[in-house]
């Protein structure tokens, strides 16, 4: 990154995470949310899944975390970009999370923040 401070990781859901999304950007902060799917030890590379989509995390950076298969977590960190993969820096489980209360909660969020907006412009 070229700053010096890390920005805030914006949350989306997995589904929003498409290559056609305007997310969908080298570099862009996120915070996504997904029940661990697999995790491989040597490569340091965490699958998670909402739904059916899934993510490739980037897990080098984390110190001393178990990496339960089933267990929710939130990762967040720069989404870097390549033929194949995507990848997330910095992570925090949020184990026993609703993920369907999560994805409620966005869509709230966002609303506020619209209505904020146009209460601003107007």
């Amino acid at each position: 990154m070229a700053s010096s401070t890390l920005k805030p990781g914006v949350p989306v859901t997995l589904q929003e995470l498409a290559p056609s999304s305007e997310m969908f950007k080298q570099g862009a902060s996120l915070r996504v949310t997904g029940i661990l799917q697999s995790y491989d030890v040597d490569s340091a590379v965490a699958v998670i899944r909402d739904g059916s989509a899934t993510m490739k995390i980037d897990t080098q950076h984390l110190r001393d975390i178990s990496f339960r298969s089933g267990s929710i977590f939130q990762f967040i960190g720069e989404l870097l970009i390549r033929p194949n993969d995507d990848a997330i820096l910095q992570a925090r489980n949020v184990d026993g999370l609703d993920l369907n209360l999560y994805q409620q909660s966005l869509i709230i969020r966002r609303q506020h923040e619209a209505r904020l907006l146009s209460s601003r412009s107007a």
